[in-house]
């Protein structure tokens, strides 16, 4: 069977997922990908989005926001995101969460506050371009015993140090993060359109460690922003099963998340 890009990222991403986490997903892409995993391989995983809706899974294709009648017309709870952010996740409860990046570094920070272009000095000024902001994925970065981002691996991205820290992935790199006492264990992997990175267990500096079969190791290394290093074993990717695109498309029945990318 064909598939996208983004159909690979986020079935890349499901993989991640085992089963019985308790997981929170954003809208879009990371919805998809927890809901994949769901469908696909992980039955028993407790899902909850950042507005409070707990145990519910998509009818009739996925939802539009995070409240969206799509997502709560069967939920086990419907609550608030005090309690999904302010208890379960920051509580460190939550196995596993799911966040986007307009920009991410090579020590897993990211960016969805704004794009400067450059250091934002003393004083806070208006950004050029002005983004949606974290939403929850600032409390699941903290919070979550570990998390997976997700983004479009293009060299604007994947930047040596990004403009504005909007979620936390391991700061400077080493032991930094531990400084700040936050109860989550920082970013697990980085996977794009392109391949997977992960950490280094010491410097926290993400590498390649596989790619996926459309991709290559130089094509990677041109749209990486800094000088990223790549595992001495680095792999491809298994392709997706017919079964595993099968349980995608029965998750995005609209296909409104698999476009062509």
């Amino acid at each position: 069977m064909n598939y996208t890009r983004q159909e690979m990222m986020a079935i890349a991403t499901g993989r991640e997922i085992r089963d019985g986490e308790l997981a929170i997903f954003g809208v879009g892409l990371s919805m998809l990908a927890g809901f994949f995993a769901i469908a696909h391989h992980a039955p028993n995983v407790r899902a909850m989005t950042e507005g409070g809706i707990y145990g519910a899974t998509p009818i009739g294709g996925l939802p539009w926001g995070i409240e969206c009648n799509r997502i709560s017309a069967n939920a086990t709870s419907f609550t608030s995101g005090l309690d999904a952010l302010g208890c379960l996740v920051a509580s460190g409860r939550c196995d596993i969460g799911i966040i986007g990046a307009a920009q991410v570094d090579r020590f897993g920070n990211v960016n969805t506050t704004g794009i400067w272009g450059g250091e934002i000095g003393a004083h806070y000024g208006p950004p050029k371009t002005r983004l949606t902001g974290s939403g929850g994925a600032n409390d699941i970065a903290v919070g979550c015993k570990r998390y997976l981002i997700m983004a479009s691996h293009e060299k604007k991205r994947f930047v040596e140090r990004v403009d504005y820290i909007s979620s936390p992935g391991y700061l400077d790199g080493g032991n930094a993060r531990a400084a700040y006492g936050f109860v989550g264990g920082g970013p697990s992997a980085i996977i794009t359109t392109l391949g997977i990175l992960r950490p280094d267990l010491l410097s926290k500096e993400f590498f390649l460690e596989a790619y996926f079969a459309f991709s290559s190791v130089d094509e990677i290394l041109a749209d990486t922003g800094w000088n990223l290093r790549v595992s001495p074993t680095v792999s491809i990717v298994a392709e997706p099963s017919d079964a595993e695109l099968l349980a995608l498309r029965s998750v995005d029945v609209t296909g409104m998340l698999r476009r062509a990318a």
